[in-house]
C-alpha cells in the first residue's frame, strides 16, 4: 500500500492537482437530473475538500475555478437560451453564458476564504465549519439579487434511493445541502486520517447516524390524503421557442392547444405556462368560450396560461387563469395566478439603462412583467385546491409555504423551450421533486416541451412525458392536507439562523485560540 505521504505528495503536483481539481467539477452535471447519480456528490465534494486541504496557499482561487466551471458545466443551457432561441450574436453570447457562473462561483470561495480564516482543529474545521459556511453561502447565493439556487449541493440528493433526501421535509433544501457537506467532509475525516483512530471512528458513527437519520425521515409521512382523488390531465404542445411569439404561429398554437384539450378527459386539465401567445384582453371572447365549452364539455376545470394586462393596462402580468368559472364571470374576471418571483434579464429588466441595448438585438418579447404578489389564494378546480407557480418560482422552496398550506395540490406551469433539448428542463424537475417532499404534496407540472410530470409527495416521479413531443399526460393524483416540519418552522430561516450563530461562534473561538 502506498503511504498517505507519498499520495499527499503526488497529488500536490501542480500537472496533476488541477485537472483533477477540473475534472471533479466537470462531473457535478451527473450528480444531477437527468442522471441523479446523487452517490457521488458527496465524493465529488470530499475529493474537492481534501485537494484544498493539500494545497492551503492555493485554496481561494482553487474554490473559485472549482465553482467557475462546475456552474458552466451545470448551466451550458444558458448559451442556448442567448445564442439558438434569442439570436444573441455568439461575440456576445459566449461572454454572458461564463457571465452568470463567474458571478455564482463567488460564493463558494467565499465560504472557502471563512474556512481558510478559521482557526481549529481539523474535525472542527473541516467537519463542521466548512459544511456550515458552504451551507450558508448556497443559502445566499439563492437570495442576493432575486436569487438563483439552481445548482446546490442538495438538489442532488434528490433522487428516488437518496437517504440524505428525506432531511427536506424536515428543514427544507438547505438541510439537504448541509447533511451533503457533511457527508462529502466526513469522508475525508474517515479515509484521509491513517493516525487518528478515534477521529476515523467518529466520523464514520457520524456517518452511519447521518444516513440512518435520512432514511428514517424519507419513510416517515408529515401529511396525509384528505380523501380526494383527481384525474388529471397535462397538454404539452411542444411550440419551438422560435415559433412561439410570431403572430403567424398564434392560430396554428390555439388551435394545437385546443385539440389536446378536447381530447383531454380530466377532472384538471393545466396548459403550460404563456400556451396561449395573445395577451387575455386581445382574445376574442369567442375563443376563451370554446376553450371553457369545451371543458365543460368534458367535465374538466381548465386552467390556461396567458398573459394579461393588469387593471390598469398599463403592465403586464405572466398568469394562469382558471376557466372553470368563466361561464359566470364578469368580462375576465376570471380567478387567477400572476407570476411573482420574475426572472432577472427574462421577465424583467434590471439596469436597463445598460440591458436596453442587448434586448434591441434579441427576440425576447414580453420582458418586462409586473409581479404578482406574494401568497396569492389556491386556485379551486374540481375538488383540489391548487397552488400554482410559475417557471422559475418552482426554486424558491420558501415562498410556496404560505400558499401550499391552503392546498391540496401544487403545480407548476412552465416553458423551457428557451433552453431547448438540455438539461435545464430536468433539472428544473428535480426542483419540483424537492418542492413536494418539503411540502409533503403532490406536484403537477405543465410545461410546453418538457420536463411534463407528475410528482408523488416523496418526491417521486409517478408519470412524465417524453420530451419535445406533442401530447398529453394523464394520469391521477390525491389531495393531501397537513404540513411538514419545514412548513411549520415558515421555512429556511430558523436553520440559517441557527447556522449563523454556529458559524460566528467557530470563527470567533478559533481566532480567540491563536491570540497570545
Amino acid at each position: 500500500m502506498i503511504p498517505f505521504t507519498r499520495l499527499d505528495e503526488f497529488w500536490r503536483k501542480p500537472a496533476v492537482y488541477w485537472p483533477l481539481l477540473l475534472a471533479l467539477a466537470a462531473a457535478t452535471p451527473l450528480t444531477f437530473a437527468p442522471y441523479y447519480h446523487f452517490w457521488l456528490m458527496p465524493l465529488l465534494f470530499g475529493a474537492f475538500i481534501r485537494l484544498l486541504e493539500l494545497r492551503p496557499e492555493r485554496q481561494i482561487r482553487s474554490a473559485y475555478l472549482f465553482g467557475l466551471i462546475a456552474y458552466v458545466c451545470q448551466f451550458y443551457w444558458i448559451h442556448t437560451a442567448l445564442h439558438d432561441v434569442s439570436g444573441l450574436p455568439n461575440l456576445y453570447a459566449v461572454p454572458l453564458t461564463f457571465l452568470l457562473p463567474a458571478y455564482l462561483a463567488l460564493f463558494p470561495m467565499l465560504s472557502v476564504w471563512l474556512w481558510q480564516k478559521t482557526r481549529l482543529s481539523r474535525p472542527l474545521k473541516t467537519g463542521l465549519a466548512l459544511p456550515v459556511y458552504w451551507t450558508l453561502a448556497e443559502f445566499a447565493r439563492e437570495r442576493l439579487l432575486t436569487g438563483f439556487g439552481w445548482g446546490a449541493l442538495g438538489y442532488s440528493q434528490i433522487a428516488d434511493y437518496s437517504p440524505l433526501a428525506g432531511f427536506a421535509p424536515l428543514g427544507g433544501i438547505h438541510l439537504v445541502t448541509l447533511a451533503t457537506a457533511f457527508a462529502g467532509a466526513w469522508l475525508v475525516l474517515l479515509i484521509d486520517n491513517p493516525k487518528q483512530t478515534r477521529q476515523r471512528l467518529a466520523a464514520l458513527c457520524a456517518l452511519t447516524t447521518l444516513f440512518a437519520a435520512g432514511t428514517l425521515l424519507r419513510q416517515t409521512d408529515f401529511t396525509r390524503p384528505d380523501g380526494t382523488r383527481a384525474s388529471v390531465a397535462l397538454p404539452q404542445g411542444n411550440i419551438p421557442q422560435t415559433l412561439k411569439w410570431e403572430a403567424s404561429q398564434a392560430e396554428a398554437t390555439l388551435r394545437r392547444y385546443f385539440d389536446l384539450v378536447a381530447q383531454s378527459r380530466a377532472d384538471i386539465v393545466i396548459l403550460p405556462e404563456t400556451a396561449i401567445t395573445v395577451m387575455l384582453q386581445n382574445l376574442p371572447t369567442e375563443v376563451l368560450d370554446a376553450f371553457a365549452r369545451q371543458a365543460e364539455t368534458n367535465g374538466s376545470a381548465l386552467a390556461v396560461g396567458i398573459a394579461r394586462y393588469t387593471d390598469s393596462g398599463e403592465q403586464y402580468e405572466n398568469a394562469v387563469i382558471n376557466l372553470s368559472g368563466y361561464r359566470s364571470a364578469q368580462g375576465f374576471n376570471m380567478p387567477y395566478y400572476a407570476k411573482d418571483h420574475l426572472v432577472p434579464f427574462g421577465e424583467y429588466k434590471p439596469l436597463p439603462f445598460i440591458t436596453e441595448p442587448l434586448y434591441q438585438m434579441m427576440n425576447m418579447p414580453l420582458s418586462d412583467f409586473k409581479r404578482g404578489g406574494a401568497d396569492q389564494a389556491p386556485l379551486i378546480m374540481a375538488n383540489q385546491r391548487v397552488a400554482f407557480n410559475i417557471c422559475y418560482e418552482d426554486g424558491f422552496g420558501d415562498e410556496l409555504i404560505a400558499p401550499a398550506k391552503r392546498a391540496s395540490l401544487l403545480a407548476n406551469a412552465s416553458n423551457l423551450a428557451w433552453y431547448g433539448n438540455s438539461n435545464a428542463m430536468y433539472q428544473h424537475l428535480q426542483q419540483s421533486q424537492a418542492r413536494s417532499l418539503e411540502l409533503g404534496r403532490y406536484m403537477v407540472r405543465a410545461t410546453n416541451t418538457g420536463a411534463t410530470a407528475i410528482v408523488d409527495p416523496k418526491g417521486r416521479i409517478r408519470q412524465a412525458a417524453p420530451a419535445d413531443t406533442t401530447t398529453v399526460l394523464s394520469g391521477t393524483v390525491e389531495g393531501y392536507t397537513g404540513e411538514t416540519p419545514y412548513m411549520k418552522l415558515g421555512g429556511s430561516w430558523p436553520l440559517i439562523t441557527a447556522l449563523i450563530a454556529l458559524a460566528a461562534g467557530l470563527f470567533g473561538f478559533g481566532r480567540r485560540q491563536t491570540q497570545p
